[in-house]
């Protein structure tokens, strides 16, 4: 009897070329992982970050102190003067709550006029052909003025009404004057287009920041002929995407962290009744934002590819730096149809829609064009980048042109 040895059926497993090794498949994540962390324990982006904070911190401290701050005028009156110096006293706040009154009494005129030209008072009261009048050394103050002018004036409809057997009440009936705005609220439109110029500002320095950081981290694996032992172990692609991933992590937490102290500390101020207006424009700067860093960091890693050293990324990155310069005086320098049609232009979409968002000057459907036509544009930009990115990469041989990239073989 014979015996036929079994041999088991493996034309049904992978052999291990066909298998894709578990690093390989989640080696962005790996690379992103190596962003952040290198990124978190850099002295220097801590130290910047910390005092970016302080420096808001700040800048709403100062606003929150400002705003507490009254103006105090001394005010020189002679007994006969006295009785209408003390009821600006009293009421001049309630017309101007910054503007408070001291009242110094003089024996004379010519006394109250020598403490003037002393520099101890800082007004003089006396009495007027028709009223009163303050007298100034150089200048009266005009926050004072207009207060004391406002108390002096119902003053003195309040006797004349006692005279005339009447109220005040109906002296002035019918005299009442109210304001309509077709464009809301001036103080609100100031307040939200500083807003925008705030978030702007605060997209321009991550672009730049990262950009610069992301791009010298490519350059440096280039100089070291590190990317040549990473390449080997990981696609292009993935080493790509990982960059772009951790540096837009970095991008979005540090902002989103300067931007809520600022709102945390801004919500202490006058300005407080605002923010709830503002909120809409504030979340559409966070998908902008979080879409248009992607878009420009494909470039920025483009450009630390075409470089082989320091010295190349300074030419390199060179058009980027002048894009966001662009981009952020953008928002400053475009008005009217240009200030619009730029705000579906990518990058330009990326902080100029957000304001217009902000200042209430865009349809509800204009943000969803716009960021629609933005993840497009990173769409293509992607593929395109990675092409450059991958052809340029393991060519350390000095700088390498776009033109030289986009040619050179796989």
């Amino acid at each position: 009897m014979s015996t036929t040895d079994t041999v088991p059926d493996r034309t049904t497993e992978p052999t291990p070329a066909d298998r894709t090794p578990p690093v390989a498949e989640r080696a962005w994540l790996l690379v992103a992982r190596r962003e952040v962390l290198t990124r978190l324990t850099d002295k220097a982006f801590l130290a910047g970050t910390l005092i970016t904070i302080l420096l808001v911190v700040g800048f709403v401290g100062w606003q929150i102190v400002s705003e507490g701050d009254a103006s105090t005028y001394t005010v020189a009156a002679t007994a006969d003067a006295g009785d209408t110096a003390r009821l600006l006293a009293e009421e001049v706040p309630g017309v101007d709550e910054e503007v408070r009154v001291e009242v110094v009494e003089v024996d004379s005129d010519d006394a109250g006029v020598t403490a003037l030209e002393d520099e101890e008072v800082d007004v003089l009261l006396r009495p007027g052909d028709n009223g009163w009048t303050l007298v100034g050394r150089d200048e009266v103050p005009g926050d004072l003025e207009a207060a004391a002018a406002s108390v002096v004036r119902d003053a003195a409809l309040v006797g004349n009404a006692e005279q005339a057997g009447t109220s005040l009440a109906e002296l002035q009936q019918g005299s009442e004057l109210s304001t309509t705005l077709l464009e809301g609220d001036a103080e609100q439109q100031a307040f939200a287009q500083g807003m925008g110029v705030a978030l702007a500002f605060l997209f321009y320095m991550a672009a730049l920041g990262f950009g610069y950081a992301l791009s010298g981290s490519i350059v440096e694996e280039k100089a070291n002929r590190i990317v040549e032992i990473i390449t080997t172990k990981i696609p292009v692609r993935q080493l790509l995407i990982g960059k772009i991933a951790g540096n837009t992590l970095l991008a979005i937490g540090q902002t989103a962290l300067i931007v809520a102290v600022g709102l945390v500390g801004i919500s202490f101020t006058d300005y407080a009744q605002y923010l709830p207006a503002l909120t809409e424009g504030v979340g559409w700067f966070v998908a902008f934002f979080l879409v248009g860093f992607c878009f420009i960091a494909c470039w920025w890693a483009v450009a630390g590819a075409l470089a082989s050293r320091a010295e190349d990324l300074q030419t390199t990155a060179t058009p980027l730096s002048f894009l966001m310069m662009g981009v952020f005086f953008g928002a400053f320098l475009f008005e009217g149809t240009a200030l619009t049609v730029a705000s579906y232009v990518p990058p330009f979409s990326c902080v100029l829609m957000p304001m217009r968002i902000l200042q209430g000057d865009a349809a509800v459907w204009e943000p969803f064009a716009a960021i629609a036509i933005l993840v497009a544009a990173m769409g293509a930009t992607v593929v395109l980048a990675e092409r450059l990115y991958r052809r340029a990469l393991l060519q350390t041989q000095g700088r390498v042109t776009l033109k030289q990239a986009w040619r050179a073989a796989d």
